[in-house]
């Protein structure tokens, strides 16, 4: 039987960035026929696929109503739109802390609110972003913080706050990868803020390389990923994909930076030679 599987992206990198051409070598392997799809292309035809997967539909932030929208109308998005409404909001980091997971600690600020400054270096970004774009780390520079803040306000945008987390100069963040609700691979990624933007635009340049987490980390990891599924009431194996990008406290415990549940890179170029094939079945576990 053949079926189509519609990967969307952007109008910037309407084939994402090449990390998941092996997942549509896969795919093609159990009979998927697969073509890119920028999303909001009206040429195409998103409703027609046996299930769209969101990959690289990087442009959102700043024009998320439209995309939630888009979302909505799509009928075999993967993941659903329920998810990526509650996914592309970092709100849902206090969630996640106040379901008691261990969560890099978040402050939110919405337009018009005044910050309390952390008395350690913290970070201001914006609560609807990708790629660490519009994140900026601060020392004793309150008065630069609070332009970043204003500049976001201005944008309407609600910002977060959060200490700086020493242990990413060092160690970086490990992103535990899920398919289906499984654990597939883990890679590392070096410190972002201070790098290079893509010449995209869209994000960071990043620099990874294949990880094995040690068991605190994947246990947090398990946590998190509970824990989002029991908030959005659904069956951890309605994920197609999962990311969660973790990092060690100053106490040396790991922590839950981000929870990518919308359109993450899972790491192809750095996992092994059946984490694609781990994707491809789990794409065909969504149809089921």
């Amino acid at each position: 039987m053949t079926r189509e599987a519609v990967f969307a992206a952007c109008a910037k990198m309407p084939e994402g960035d090449g990390d998941d051409n092996a997942a549509v070598s896969a795919l093609s392997d159990l009979g998927f026929t697969v073509r890119w799809g920028v999303w909001d292309d009206p040429a195409v035809d998103f409703s027609a696929a046996d299930v769209v997967v969101l990959r690289a539909t990087w442009d959102y932030p700043e024009r998320r109503a439209e995309f939630l929208d888009w979302c909505e109308s799509v009928p075999a998005l993967c993941n659903p739109a329920a998810v990526v409404r509650w996914n592309t909001d970092k709100s849902y980091l206090v969630e996640l802390l106040d379901a008691g997971v261990p969560t890099v600690p978040t402050t939110l600020l919405e337009p018009g609110e005044q910050a309390q400054w952390p008395k350690v270096p913290f970070v201001v970004k914006p609560s609807v972003g990708a790629g660490s774009v519009g994140a900026a780390r601060f020392g004793a520079d309150a008065a630069g913080a609070a332009e970043h803040l204003r500049t976001l306000h201005a944008d309407g945008r609600t910002a977060l706050v959060q200490p700086y987390q020493s242990s990413v100069d060092t160690q970086g963040e490990i992103a535990l990868v899920y398919l289906g609700g499984v654990y597939s691979h883990a890679f590392t990624k070096a410190a972002m803020l201070g790098s290079g933007v893509d010449p995209s635009g869209l994000f960071l340049t990043e620099k990874l390389a294949a990880a094995v987490p040690a068991p605190g980390v994947r246990a947090v990891a398990e946590d998190a990923l509970d824990a989002a599924c029991s908030l959005l009431g659904i069956l951890r194996a309605e994920l197609l994909y999962a990311r969660v990008d973790v990092v060690r406290g100053e106490d040396g415990h790991p922590l839950v930076l981000e929870l990518e549940l919308t359109e993450p890179s899972l790491g192809f170029r750095n996992a092994d030679a059946g984490a694609p094939l781990r994707f491809a079945s789990a794409v065909r576990q969504q149809l089921a």
